[in-house]
């Protein structure tokens, strides 16, 4: 289960022939973020558990997730993008219903993320969840 949105950056993916193309669309879908408000960088939205600097600032207005985020590196900004396209737009049960490693493996970002990419990326997967389960 994803987003239509989400599913527009999969089929963007299909016509990429190599890893540095999605690499760098993964940038560029960061670049476009708007950036997060400097007062929303606190130690409450900060995420542990990256090795850059990531911040989460998640909303639900109607039962329905949104979130926004930073970071100081520009690919986690983008996985940033791309997890808002995943999960924004969403009801609370929908987001805990979608498996994030799976949907991302359908970019072929799983294989090709450093351990610690890879593991900040977990931990902006569980704090999206733990904040719908906690709103659930």
């Amino acid at each position: 289960m994803a987003s239509a949105a989400f599913e527009e950056i999969v089929e963007d993916f299909e016509f990429l022939e190599d890893w540095e193309d999605r690499y760098r669309h993964v940038i560029e879908q960061g670049k476009a973020m708007a950036p997060l408000d400097d007062a929303l960088k606190v130690p409450a939205t900060k995420v542990d558990g990256c090795a850059s600097q990531v911040w989460l600032h998640p909303t639900i207005e109607n039962g329905v997730f949104h979130f926004d985020g930073e970071s100081d590196a520009m690919i986690v900004r983008g996985l940033i993008a791309v997890l808002r396209a995943l999960y924004n737009g969403l009801s609370i049960a929908e987001v805990l219903q979608v498996d994030a490693r799976a949907e991302m493996g359908r970019l072929g970002l799983n294989e090709h993320l450093s351990a610690q990419r890879s593991n900040g990326l977990t931990a902006m997967v569980q704090r999206i969840r733990e904040t719908a389960a906690a709103a659930a």
